[in-house]
């Protein structure tokens, strides 16, 4: 995938519209990447929308998980590239956070909770990525497994992510709605 002549058009009239004062991603960031993982979380987005609160508990297409351990998987994917990307900003080390429950017991959560925690944890991983300079973008650094990679590596390892995630979901996603280059 690559961007059409629409997307830069669109790119270029946003940032028109939006004045000096608005941020954007550095010109060297991943683009075709980036918008990969974006539109990636607007899919994701829709068919998390589609579900009603009581059926975020039931089974998902995956054996074993409920729709409920998707949203949290997914939402911790993107929370822990987020704080990645904030310790390699502040060039801290980065740890494990310990005020994140685990998947099981996250996925108890109530309906409205689970949603709030998709929304926030995307908006925060966006924030991050708009936010990192050029140099940045190819800064050496520690993921929470402790393996080692850049932060361009990573709207592409969002992007598969969560696009596998809106699969996972089971409420009707098609592998046709799914980039070629993601299949």
């Amino acid at each position: 995938m690559s961007l059409t002549e629409t997307d830069l058009a669109a790119r270029e009239a946003l940032k028109a519209r939006l004045g000096k004062g608005a941020r954007f991603d550095a010109p060297n960031a991943p683009a075709e990447d980036l918008l990969l993982a974006r539109r990636g979380t607007a899919y994701f987005a829709r068919k998390l929308m589609e579900l009603t609160d009581e059926a975020l508990y039931e089974p998902a297409a995956i054996s074993g998980l409920t729709r409920a351990h998707v949203v949290v998987r997914v939402s911790y994917e993107a929370r822990y590239q987020a704080l990645a990307l904030e310790a390699l900003v502040k060039g801290e080390v980065l740890e494990r956070p310990e005020e994140l429950p685990t998947l099981d017991l996250a996925a108890t959560l109530p309906a409205r909770a689970l949603r709030h925690l998709f929304q926030h944890s995307e908006v925060h991983l966006n924030v991050c990525f708009r936010d990192l300079t050029e140099a940045q973008w190819d800064r050496e650094m520690r993921l929470i497994d402790g393996s080692k990679t850049t932060p361009r590596a990573l709207p592409l390892m969002r992007a598969k992510g969560i696009w596998q995630g809106a699969m996972d979901l089971g409420n009707g996603p098609r592998l046709k709605d799914m980039p070629e280059r993601l299949r």
